[in-house]
């Protein structure tokens, strides 16, 4: 009887395996002509319907307005409420692609290959207890409950322990096993009640109040009740609310000096760690820096417009704020200006993903860089596998997701320690071909732009003007200090100084400051003062000679009025050609200097 089964069993296996071969033959010899018959149809169509009949108005009407537009108005058109975009924008702005690093070869040796790369940093540096990172890459603000899972939470505080950096507790409620896993931990201090309490604010290794971001300006967070139950909703005492609302605004300042007293208040329950804001950039940006400034803050945490969050209003996202690349260049030049850019770090985030970026901001002069959707794509990995194509990967990080039981806590923090890692070894390579071996030596000299709008936003010479010894953002001049020694500014007629942040001319202009003095000014070669008929060349930064708040928001080489006195020109009957200046050659830097 069991052989009958058996050769029963054998012969249907053999039966089933040659109809599925002689099925597959078949599909192989008719397939191509079959493909070839549905395909001419539709294409025959598609090609002779009317357009009112003609599934191709899909395409010229999506390729008039963007898709997203398309899907995100029918969102709107379902609800009728504010919808929320994960992730930020989707918009292109000027970014970091524009700037490029001076690689050293001979003038400055590459740094050796057994010399160790110092990339630690010091947060607050004037503090009582200044905030000292391994790495310039820190966690960026990702709140438990009204952002993300416990889970996450948790592998992020081992991840940024692991590699001597630090995490951000976000708007959300305190997680206690966050603290206990974190090595550095700082406490945002939002307009929420939960974020006050004294024995949560003397635990953190510094304080970031939260004044805005980039993803959604300084507006209220609204969180429905049903995606915030559980544990968060009792950390944060919300528990029979509604809503969960986070004010716009900090109940305690209303005006420009309540800042101050804000931040001495903080810093006095927490015996000395660093106080700073996290700060949305906007036109009149120099204006809020300087309330910063006087408040005496000891960082300053600037979210860019390429910013992410688990959801914003696409108008926030894409027309409120400034890009990133704006934002720090501003803040940078106005820290400076104001003379007090070694008391305050300065912390950016937005937009960043990859170790050139970071790079490239550290350079310009932030301090360290903190990111956020990157780390979340970094932890979940191949995770993403357990929802997707059916759910979106958010369903396993967000506090609210359907499957974040599913996420692995092991898994994503050693995910996200490797990718710490490799960023911050990369950063060092990078470090090791400019031909230094610290952080503190990479600055604006290390830099040069590769199109005339980034050259203008950041102050950086063009690659396509020769190397200017001396000259402002030229090696020469930045070599062993993050912030390169400015010009002398140069006085004009009405006692006013002409800022020292050179911009480099392009095209014909460049070819005419080469040569002998101008003719329509009598502007010398490399005069950094102002022509006569009202206007700047395009080679300089002016001032109004106003105090600091006054001259919040103005441009890069802008007018600075009619009234100046002309350039001294230079006689007519004086025939001697005016010299081109030497070029010096920086001396060779030394293997292991």
């Amino acid at each position: 009887m069991g052989n009958h089964w058996f050769w029963f069993a054998a012969g249907s296996f053999a039966a089933a395996f040659a109809a599925v071969m002689l099925a597959g033959l078949i599909a192989v010899i008719f397939a191509r002509p079959l493909i070839k018959h549905v395909l001419g149809k539709f294409i025959a169509r598609l090609m002779s319907d009317r357009y009112s009949e003609n599934i191709w108005e899909m395409v010229t009407a999506m390729t008039r307005i963007n898709p997203i537009v398309v899907v995100e108005n029918s969102l709107r058109a379902a609800t009728g409420a504010i919808i929320e975009r994960p992730f930020g924008s989707p918009r292109k702005f000027l970014n970091f692609d524009g700037l490029m690093f001076s690689a050293a070869q001979l003038a400055a040796l590459p740094t050796h290959e057994g010399t160790e790369i110092d990339i630690s940093v010091k947060i607050g540096p004037t503090a009582k207890r200044p905030l000292k990172l391994d790495i310039p890459l820190m966690a960026g603000a990702m709140g438990y409950g009204i952002g993300v899972s416990e889970t996450v939470k948790k592998a992020i505080a081992r991840a940024t322990a692991a590699v001597g950096t630090s995490t951000n507790s976000g708007e959300g409620g305190f997680l206690p096993e966050e603290r206990e896993l974190a090595k550095h931990f700082i406490w945002q201090y939002s307009a929420g009640p939960w974020s006050r309490k004294p024995e949560v604010l003397k635990q953190a290794d510094a304080i970031e109040i939260h004044l805005g971001q980039g993803a959604t300006a300084g507006t209220a967070s609204i969180i429905p009740s049903e995606f915030i139950q559980g544990r968060a909703s009792e950390i944060m005492g919300v528990k029979n609310d509604d809503f969960v609302v986070i004010p716009g605004r900090h109940e305690e300042i209303n005006q420009g000096d309540d800042l101050r007293k804000l931040v001495d208040h903080l810093r006095l329950v927490t015996g000395g760690v660093p106080i700073g804001v996290k700060i949305c950039a906007s036109g009149h940006f120099e204006e809020d820096l300087e309330i910063v400034i006087q408040a005496g803050v000891d960082f300053i945490s600037i979210d860019g417009g390429q910013a992410g969050t688990k959801g914003g209003a696409p108008i926030l996202e894409d027309d409120f704020g400034l890009p990133t690349l704006f934002a720090l260049s501003r803040a940078i030049r106005y820290l400076e200006e104001r003379g007090v850019r070694d008391r305050i770090s300065i912390l950016t985030g937005g937009g960043y993903s990859t170790p050139g970026q970071c790079l490239k901001a550290l350079a310009l002069g932030a301090d360290a860089v903190f990111m956020g959707t990157a780390l979340l794509w970094a932890m979940t990995h191949d995770q993403v596998t357990k929802t997707i194509p059916w759910e979106p990967p958010t369903e396993l990080a967000f506090y609210p997701g359907k499957s974040t039981d599913q996420l692995d806590e092991d898994k994503s923090a050693a995910y996200l320690e490797n990718f710490f890692v490799s960023m911050a070894e990369e950063i060092k390579l990078g470090i090791r071909a400019l031909g230094k071996s610290k952080l503190s030596e990479v600055n604006t000299g290390d830099l040069i732009a590769m199109d005339e709008w980034t050259s203008k936003v950041t102050n950086i010479r063009l690659a396509t003007l020769p190397y200017a010894p001396g000259k402002d953002g030229s090696p020469e001049a930045a070599i062993g200090s993050r912030n390169p020694a400015r010009p002398e500014p140069a006085k004009t007629g009405a006692g006013q100084s002409v800022g020292g942040n050179q911009l480099y001319k392009s095209g014909s202009e460049a070819k005419k400051q080469a040569g002998t003095a101008s003719q329509d000014g009598g502007m010398k070669a490399g005069d950094a003062t102002s022509q006569t008929d009202g206007g700047s060349s395009s080679g300089t930064v002016q001032t109004d000679g106003g105090s600091p708040s006054d001259k919040a928001g103005q441009a890069v080489g802008g007018e600075t009025g009619a009234d100046q006195p002309a350039a001294e020109v230079k006689p007519e009957g004086d025939t001697k050609a005016e010299k081109k200046p030497k070029r010096a050659l920086r001396k060779p830097k030394k293997l292991n200097e």
